[in-house]
């Protein structure tokens, strides 16, 4: 059974996967090769990654009891390249050991 930390663990992998994806892959394409397809493909699957994150976070926040600091910044790191993968190695992996 998916626990609530396992499927914000899965929305923040993919929501990091999709950013990089879109801001060094599909954005370059858009502006240099002026193919704006791959910004079309990304774009709502990764909006749609970055509000579950969003809604996901603050439900684990509460329910992990984290203090206001240690939940801005796993929301800040949402719109940092790499910075989901910051917060899955310094708040969630630690927290799946529990």
């Amino acid at each position: 059974m998916l626990s609530l930390l396992n499927v914000f663990r899965l929305v923040a992998l993919l929501e990091g996967v999709s950013y990089i994806l879109l801001l060094f892959i599909a954005t370059p394409l858009k502006y240099f090769a002026e193919n704006e397809a791959y910004v079309k493909l990304l774009g709502m699957p990764h909006g749609i990654l970055f509000l579950a994150y969003i809604v996901l976070a603050i439900m684990v926040a509460q329910e992990m009891k984290w203090n206001r600091k240690t939940l801005l910044v796993v929301l800040v790191a949402s719109i940092i390249p790499f910075g989901t993968f910051y917060v899955e190695r310094k708040y969630l992996k630690p927290a799946q050991k529990s």
